[in-house]
């Protein structure tokens, strides 16, 4: 787990995909936050809610996918490198 958050602390930094997508991420958690904090929250309120939730989560998932990308060589090196 603690290589996983060192590779995305690396990623933040020199990738600037993910950093995008973070910051996307960031915003529609503040968005939600925003959301969820209104005391009578309309119908439209709940519909955006809801998108914003499914577009959180697909950037999410492209998050995710970078990183196992930048963790799948780094997974084989490893094993190879045990197994000799």
């Amino acid at each position: 787990m603690r290589n996983d958050q060192t590779v995305r602390e690396v990623l933040l930094q020199q990738d600037e995909e993910y950093r995008r997508l973070a910051v996307e991420h960031q915003n529609y958690e503040t968005r939600l936050r925003e959301l969820t904090g209104q005391p009578y929250p309309t119908g439209d309120d709940e519909f955006e809610k809801a998108r914003i939730k499914k577009m959180k989560l697909q950037v999410k998932d492209q998050m995710e996918g970078i990183l196992r990308r930048h963790l799948t060589p780094r997974l084989i090196s490893n094993s190879t490198t045990t197994e000799s």
